[in-house]
């Protein structure tokens, strides 16, 4: 990597935290995935799915949203391998990928709830 002449080098921590500066690259997968839990709807469908398997018209029902509008948000969930689905005869059921990049979101998601929602236990 190429050393970067700071305009104000104050001390050493400054390049010492560009040498470990994420690569361009993960930086943008981080970001398609930040963009795709940035809908509020798509926010609320990603946690329900993190804690039960469930079809379209029941996240249509828990939502509040149109069956349609839940396929919708459930594709790009899905193009972003956060969910996955399964078919049981006619139905489709929708469910929280099991990969590290998707157990890791749904447990920052709610540390981050707990955060700014705490709970009255």
């Amino acid at each position: 990597m190429e050393k970067i002449k700071l305009p104000h080098n104050h001390d050493d921590n400054a390049e010492k935290l560009l040498e470990s500066m994420p690569k361009e690259d993960d930086i943008q997968t981080v970001a398609g995935l930040m963009k795709q839990l940035g809908d509020p709807s798509r926010l609320r469908i990603f946690w329900i799915l993190c804690h039960v398997e469930e079809c379209v018209i029941d996240i249509a029902a828990m939502t509040g949203m149109s069956s349609p509008a839940v396929s919708h948000h459930l594709r790009i969930l899905k193009s972003g391998d956060l969910i996955t689905s399964r078919r049981d005869g006619k139905e489709m059921y929708y469910r929280l990928a099991d990969t590290p990049i998707a157990r890791r979101l749904h447990h920052a998601l709610e540390d981050v709830m707990e955060v700014s929602c705490p709970s009255d236990r």
